[in-house]
Order: structure tokens, then C-alpha cells, then sequence
């Protein structure tokens, strides 16, 4: 009797061992299933959502601003996963606006994909028109960006002494760019990209006069065939010491000095600030625009002609600059374009 009662006891034992077991096989699926769940589940804010992760942070301070703002579940699943793909995390400002799984948050911040805002320089735009658009972009203000670009001509000094302003450098390009972008990071960017456009077309001597030059003739005209010729105008009536006589650089210095009215008067012609082309012989003092890559080049390089005048394409009814070595068949030009303007309807 007693073996009998020994070997059910054994059974009893066996039993439980199999249902402990049991127990803690199913804890376990079940804990799998939640950190699944936190991995593997989209999680996250429907609206824009902004964090900012500092440089230096530790993996567990990151998971902590994840799971503050609501981007993961949990900051010890993001915690897990790390340890799981033991890849490293990039600071920066990050934006989630839609439910992802914790493993797509965890490769953005890896990849280093952080948000950024895009801002687009044309070509012949001033250093007021890359303030205001860095402005509208949310990337400081228009005039804490003109105050802070003419203290960084440091920047240009080894090609540019004579550069009391950073105009002429903001190569024309779209950027992207930190909302925390600060004003002197902006610019080194685009002088950065200025310097390796110059480069490519061996800019590396009268720097100042080239780009000058260029400016007006990237104001002049917007078609690239033209610019060589527009180019060699200005050479031309330099070489004979003739006033270049140019509107963009009136209506720049009209810019500076803050009494631009939005369209050129005769007034403004005789206006006498140190940018009228029509008062004072020679370059203006510095560039009035942000030349792009095809005028830096005709600049450079200028067509060779006898051209010492010409009406601007942008107004020519016809869309092209209309070029001319003498007065009279200029002053034909200018009567032909004001009689099509008349009969366009303009005057």
C-alpha cells in the first residue's frame, strides 16, 4: 500500500511541475505579445509633433522625450529595440505627424532623417529677397538676417576684401536647412555652394569685379544665351569710360537705402546714391544681386562685340534683348518697343 501511495504522490508532483511550466510558457507568450505589441504596432500623434534630441543624449534620455511626446508607447521597448539592433542614434530636430511602429521611429532617428525646411535662392535674388524668404520658411527673421550677413564678410575676405556685405555670395540654390538654422549657418551654406560653383569655372581672380558684373548682367536678362552679349555691353562702355546706365543697380541702391516704390521713376534716376549707374562712371560699388552659374560665366568669360547698347528682353514684346553699337540705332529700338507697348495697351 504504501508504494502505491508513493507513486501517486510522484503523479501529483509531475502534474504540477507540467503546470507551472505551462504557467510560465504562457507569461512568457504573453509577455512577447505585449512587447510586440509596443514594437511592432503603429503608435503616435495624428498632429505635427516636434522632438528635439541634443547631442550627446543617452539612449535612455531619447526613449524618455519619445514616450513625453507621445511618439512610442513605451521607453523601455524603445529601449529594447536598441540593445536588439545596437545601432547608433543621431541628434537633431525630429517630426512625426502619423502612427509608425516603434521600428520605424527607431530606424528615422538612426538614419538621422531629421526635419528640415526648405528655402530656394533664384537666381538674381538680393540678399532682401533670401531675408524674406528665410523669414517666410520660419527660419528667423528678415531683419535679424540682413543685420547679422554684412558682420560675416569673414566668410568671403580671402576672395572678397572689399565686401562690405555678404551680396553676391548667396549662391542661388534650394537649400535645406534646421528651423533652428542660425543666420550664420545659412550663410556659410550658401557661400559654401557659391565656392564650389566659382571654382568649377575657375573663378579665383577680381572676384569682386566678376561677380558685380555678373549681378547686373543676371539682372538684365533671364535668358542664358543672352548674357555673354549683355556681358560684353558693359565691358564695352567700361573700356570708353561710358556710365553704365543699368536700372538694377538704380533700384538696389533705392533698396538699401530703403525708398524702392516697387516700380523705377525718372526721379529715381537722378537719385544720387552711390549705386546710380547713371551718375557714377564705372562698376557700381558692389554686387546688386546673387548671380547665377551662366552669368558668373559670361561674366568671366564675355562675347566679344561692338555692342555698346541694348533694350532688356524683359522689355522686348518680342522676348529678346535687342543689341546695338551706336546711339541712333538704339534710340530706333526704344521707339519700337514704346510703339509696341502703346499698341499693347501699355504705356
Amino acid at each position: 500500500m504504501a508504494s502505491r501511495r508513493t507513486r501517486g504522490n510522484r503523479k501529483k508532483r509531475g502534474l504540477g511541475a507540467a503546470g507551472f511550466l505551462l504557467a510560465l510558457f504562457l507569461l512568457a507568450l504573453l509577455a512577447a505579445a505585449a512587447v510586440g505589441w509596443m514594437i511592432f504596432i503603429p503608435f503616435g500623434p495624428s498632429t505635427e509633433t516636434f522632438v528635439e534630441i541634443e547631442p550627446g543624449s543617452s539612449t535612455t534620455r531619447i526613449a524618455q522625450q519619445l514616450e513625453s511626446a507621445g511618439v512610442v508607447r513605451s521607453q523601455f521597448a524603445f529601449d529594447l529595440w536598441r540593445w536588439v539592433r545596437k545601432g547608433k542614434l543621431k541628434a537633431g530636430e525630429y517630426r512625426f505627424d502619423h502612427p509608425a511602429p516603434l521600428t520605424e521611429t527607431y530606424d528615422r532617428i538612426a538614419r538621422g532623417d531629421v526635419y528640415t525646411v526648405a528655402v530656394t535662392v533664384p537666381e538674381g535674388a538680393t540678399i532682401f529677397d533670401v531675408a524674406a524668404r528665410l523669414e517666410q520658411a520660419g527660419i528667423g527673421t528678415r531683419e535679424e538676417f540682413l543685420a547679422r550677413q554684412a558682420r560675416l564678410t569673414d566668410l568671403v575676405a580671402d576672395i572678397d576684401p572689399k565686401a562690405k556685405t555678404l551680396e553676391g555670395y548667396l549662391f542661388p540654390d534650394t537649400y535645406r536647412f534646421p528651423r533652428r538654422a542660425t543666420a550664420g549657418q545659412v550663410a556659410a551654406a550658401m557661400v559654401r555652394q557659391f565656392r564650389l560653383e566659382a571654382a568649377q569655372i575657375g573663378l579665383k581672380e577680381n572676384v569682386h569685379e566678376v561677380v558685380t558684373l555678373a549681378s547686373l548682367v543676371e539682372r538684365e536678362t533671364a535668358l542664358d544665351s543672352e548674357r555673354p552679349l549683355v556681358a560684353s555691353v558693359f565691358q564695352n562702355r567700361l573700356a570708353k569710360h561710358m556710365p553704365l546706365m543699368t536700372d538694377p543697380s538704380v533700384i538696389y541702391g533705392l533698396e538699401v537705402e530703403k525708398e524702392w516704390r516697387g516700380a523705377i521713376h525718372a526721379s529715381d534716376l537722378k537719385r544720387d546714391t552711390p549705386y546710380n549707374t547713371y551718375l557714377h562712371a564705372g562698376l557700381p560699388p558692389g554686387p546688386v544681386a546673387n548671380p547665377g552659374l551662366h552669368s558668373l560665366r559670361a561674366a568671366v568669360n564675355p562675347a566679344h562685340s561692338n555692342y555698346l547698347y541694348f533694350v532688356a528682353a524683359g522689355a522686348n514684346p518680342q522676348g529678346k534683348s535687342l543689341f546695338e553699337a551706336t546711339l541712333d540705332e538704339h534710340a530706333r529700338d526704344v521707339s519700337g518697343y514704346r510703339r509696341a507697348m502703346k499698341k499693347a495697351g501699355q504705356r
